[in-house]
């Protein structure tokens, strides 16, 4: 983190020092939502008060708050987001999300500011990718906002990781365009329109993770943000260097542990290594993983077996945490069935298991 940073005394001062913080953040935030009304994505650059920003998104990401909590008290203080708007970005009513943020600011002045580390850091990343992961919803772009907050945070904070969550952001959010067709349904990595991505997003993204890499201080966000930059960097799915996605998940998987990336490694060495060695991969990641069956059903059809793939993909269909995925799979599924010779209502055969980014 540039030049460290001191975190302040609990107690009424404290409490003091957060009001001031808050109705400076709130200014300062309500001036710039004015300024960048009329523009379409989040505008790069310095923000002032560089310093206080970054101590009020640690004070936000408080290790005493929930997730939910956290993720609403960074959007009220620190996005400059009213109550009401919160609420409806996530679905729920005013007066609950009220209390959710006064119990998170009674619970940081109760227990006090504790002491700044890398940790604290850490927790703000996870909340402004939590934010970032939930998209848009009524009038609130939380995907543009978590931007905008992470822009912000790179300027407070010179580390590597914050810019590899930023590149991340990006990269996902250059491709905002293509996830879905006019009726709403899911279009997969596979099938998406690539004339529609951002490529100056996806470019800024790339500028800034080459030097991030460079530091040889490798974290999960930096190891995400290289295999979506891959991605990106393909003019067609076929072209994907799958072989380059498999070391980087590599990494992401020694850096993590997850059986989340456990899975998406599985998936990448399928494409990579031949579904076969997709599936021997697979199996080493525990059942009831989030969209484990989808995978198996995708590798199942690539080694060219669609009876068993339909089942999987009818089994994956039931499991799904959302309709658009729900009713991908289960065209997957109706598509296997189809008798030979029958037109197919969709070809794309890619679950979004290898997404994995909301």
């Amino acid at each position: 983190m540039a030049g460290g940073y001191a975190v302040r005394p609990a107690g009424m001062a404290g409490h003091r020092l957060w009001r001031r913080w808050l109705d400076h953040v709130r200014s300062e935030t309500a001036r710039h939502r004015r300024e960048q009304a009329d523009l379409d994505q989040p505008a790069p650059g310095p923000t002032e008060q560089a310093d206080d920003t970054l101590l009020l998104l640690v004070l936000c990401c408080h290790p005493s708050l929930s997730p939910a909590s956290a993720v609403a008290l960074t959007l009220r203080a620190v996005g400059g987001l009213t109550t009401r708007q919160v609420a409806a970005a996530y679905l729920v009513p005013e007066a609950t999300m009220a209390q959710r943020i006064n119990r998170a600011r009674r619970t940081i002045a109760d227990q006090g500011l504790g002491a700044g580390s890398a940790r604290d850091l850490g927790r703000v990343l996870r909340v402004l990718y939590l934010i970032f992961n939930e998209g848009y919803h009524g009038e609130v772009d939380l995907a543009a906002e978590a931007i905008r907050l992470a822009r912000q945070l790179t300027t407070a904070a010179d580390d590597p990781e914050a810019i590899g969550l930023l590149a991340l952001m990006l990269l996902h959010h250059a491709r905002r365009a293509s996830r879905f067709a006019q009726d709403g349904s899911l279009v997969t990595l596979e099938d998406q329109d690539r004339s529609l991505w951002d490529t100056a997003l996806i470019a800024e993204a790339v500028e800034l993770l080459q030097p991030a890499l460079a530091t040889d201080r490798l974290g999960e966000f930096q190891a995400q943000a290289a295999i979506a930059a891959l991605h990106a960097d393909a003019p067609s799915a076929q072209e994907t260097d799958w072989p380059q996605i498999v070391g980087w998940y590599d990494e992401l998987h020694a850096l993590t542990g997850s059986p989340v990336v456990a899975l998406n490694r599985a998936v990448a060495r399928g494409q990579a290594d031949g579904p076969k060695a997709g599936l021997r991969a697979l199996a080493a990641v525990p059942d009831g993983i989030p969209r484990r069956t989808a995978a198996q059903a995708f590798l199942h059809e690539r080694a060219g077996e669609p009876a068993r793939a339909a089942e999987l993909y009818g089994r994956a269909a039931r499991e799904a945490s959302n309709t658009a995925e729900r009713d991908h799979l289960v065209r997957q599924a109706a598509r296997l069935r189809q008798p030979a010779g029958q037109p197919s209502a969709g070809t794309s055969t890619v679950s979004r298991v290898e997404e994995a980014d909301g």
